[in-house]
């Protein structure tokens, strides 16, 4: 099956664990030779390969997927970053909610995370909308990963200066590891001396984790919710038909505190509870704060009532 071998050819030139990769590739090699792929559809087929690539190699970024159906016009590497810009342009760069709830509490519902290059503009204007807040929420429990650059200007408002290093990647292409500090500068105001939360689910994955994990490591936030799915490798999509195309992890994350990263382990909650619990907690413990910390008699009404809920 054509497709099949040119999406094992990526696997095997761009797969971060070259061992890895040939034990992959010689276990879907031998389900083909078998004949368990022949006259499967495109979704069955990517269901049963991804499998056996979960089964093989543990690792959950590695997959064959049916490609979106806007992308399926995009055949070169230009075109699909374009069909993908598009797509988190119409998403709002996966930014769902951002949100002053009562008692001056911010809280931002965030899906995913685009590049600063496709959506810096969202993530400035969301950051200046709780610039004010007495404490900071990130939901990240829907939020499947994205750009690491992007993790990068997000965490970027949460410190002080450049002097914090958030995260290293080993890119296997190049061998070469970028490192990641935060920015010198970034658009309005940092979000500074104030707590934050960051609710996460075993949903949440890859860049949405790197989020989480880098805030963890560094402690400027607390995490509330479950354990996160586990995959810390980032990944380059290549279309190997039409409709079907596989992503292939080319590098890995390396935390410069922990020296390690979130891989098949996923990152644990500083308070472990179930997802759908964890925006409550989080609401109360900030209110908490707010009303021992603010000082606007308007505010500190707001944050009482609201808190007052929480009694009944």
């Amino acid at each position: 099956m054509q497709l099949l071998k040119t999406a094992l050819d990526l696997v095997r030139q761009h797969y971060i664990f070259p061992e890895t990769a040939a034990s992959v590739i010689a276990a879907v090699e031998a389900r083909t030779a078998a004949g368990d792929y022949d006259g499967l559809d495109d979704e069955t087929l990517a269901a049963r390969v991804t499998e056996l690539f979960l089964a093989t190699s543990g690792d959950k970024h590695l997959r064959l997927l049916v490609r979106s159906p806007d992308h399926r016009a995009a055949t070169t590497e230009s075109e699909t970053e374009a069909a993908w810009a598009e797509a988190q342009r119409l998403g709002n760069h996966h930014i769902a909610a951002v949100q002053r709830l009562d008692g001056n509490v911010g809280y931002i519902d965030l899906r995913g995370v685009a590049s600063p290059g496709d959506g810096g503009t969202a993530i400035v204007a969301a950051m200046e909308l709780v610039t004010h807040t007495g404490a900071l929420i990130f939901d990240l429990r829907r939020n499947k990963g994205g750009d690491p650059e992007g993790v990068q200007l997000w965490n970027s408002y949460l410190f002080p200066d450049s002097d914090t290093h958030l995260n290293d990647i080993y890119d296997g292409d190049t061998t070469r590891t970028r490192q990641f500090w935060v920015l010198p500068y970034v658009p309005g105001r940092r979000y500074l001396d104030r707590p934050v939360y960051v609710l996460t689910s075993s949903f949440t994955f890859s860049g949405g984790e790197e989020f989480a994990y880098n805030l963890k490591a560094l402690r400027r936030a607390t995490l509330i919710g479950e354990a996160t799915r586990g995959g810390a490798h980032p990944t380059a999509r290549f279309p190997v038909s039409a409709t079907l195309e596989v992503a292939v992890p080319h590098a890995r994350s390396i935390n410069p505190v922990t020296g390690t990263n979130w891989e098949g382990a996923g990152v644990e909650p500083d308070i472990a509870m179930p997802a759908g619990e964890a925006l409550q907690v989080a609401y109360r413990l900030a209110l908490e704060h707010v009303v021992t910390t603010d000082t606007s008699q308007a505010v500190l009404a707001e944050a009482r009532e609201a808190l007052s809920a929480f009694s009944h």
